[in-house]
């Protein structure tokens, strides 16, 4: 099984025609710098976006520049640390004088592996702090900005997981963050009149380093092999018994800020192999 971050091909990338995917409108990704926040920022500045690249890995991010205007996209980078308020505030005011904010991807994210008991504090603050404070500051900062375009529309993406539907063994933080940021886009849709729509995108195992770096964790902790992790515990529910690459969440994405999604309103994109289905399923068997 080929478990390595695939590289990203134009011809996968999705495009769609919508009048408000054009340079003079802005859409902000973070965890910019690899994985999924890379794909999406590239998949955004395919589609004529002027892509704005947040992320604390400038090297990385710099990369992710240079592959969406191989793409023939335009995108700028801005070194970001997503837990200081002072950063995002720079960031979201830089954005701004690139054209007008429309479009905010919240990617940026991490895991840590440890039963509640044995959680480290720091790292649950952190968690929090990166992947739901942040999310739901830079939606207080945009949102204005979108209020205030050409028609007054705007849309709000983030990146929550199958962990947004389920809970698994000793990822209490990034569960927590996950319900949460599911929570958030459907606050945001909530007040948002049917113009600024929140949305969440939910998926399995995406080939990233992020999640390459789980397994000799998961292994560890439950006395198997890697490959054993890899086969039954990542995609063991799965009926797709293959990891999404990066860029099919990317589309998925940039289908949700376009005009061909605008019944989605709070709602989730699951594209997760039958993943939450067979795991109730399983549930259920067992019961």
């Amino acid at each position: 099984m080929d478990i390595s971050e695939p590289k990203i091909e134009k011809k996968e990338i999705l495009i769609l025609d919508d009048d408000n995917f054009n340079s003079s409108n802005v859409c902000i990704v973070t965890g910019a710098s690899m994985g999924i926040g890379r794909a999406t920022a590239v998949a955004a500045a395919a589609n004529g976006l002027m892509t704005v690249g947040l992320d604390i890995n400038e090297e990385e991010g710099q990369k992710t520049v240079e592959i969406a205007r191989e793409m023939g996209g335009q995108m700028v980078f801005i070194k970001t640390d997503l837990c200081k308020d002072e950063d995002m505030d720079r960031a979201v005011a830089e954005a701004a004088k690139l054209g007008s904010i429309k479009y905010v991807a919240n990617i940026a994210g991490i895991q840590h592996i440890d039963p509640i008991e044995n959680f480290p504090m720091e790292k649950f603050d952190y968690m929090i702090r990166l992947m739901l404070r942040a999310p739901f500051y830079l939606s207080k900062l945009t949102i204005p900005h979108m209020k205030r375009s050409n028609d007054g529309t705007g849309a709000i993406g983030n990146m929550a997981s199958v962990h947004a539907h389920i809970c698994t063994l000793n990822k209490p933080a990034y569960n927590i963050t996950k319900f949460g940021l599911r929570a958030l886009a459907q606050s945001i849709s909530a007040e948002g009149g049917g113009k600024i729509r929140g949305f969440t995108v939910s998926t399995g195992f995406v080939r990233t380093a992020l999640a390459l770096k789980q397994i000799p964790a998961q292994a560890e902790q439950r006395g198997i092999t890697p490959e054993e992790v890899v086969r039954d515990v990542m995609m063991g529910f799965s009926r797709i018994k293959e990891m999404m690459k990066p860029i099919e969440v990317g589309n998925l994405f940039v289908f949700g800020f376009s005009r061909f999604a605008k019944y989605l309103i709070g709602g989730d994109l699951l594209f997760d192999g039958g993943m939450v289905l067979t795991y109730a399923e399983k549930k259920a068997d067992q019961g």
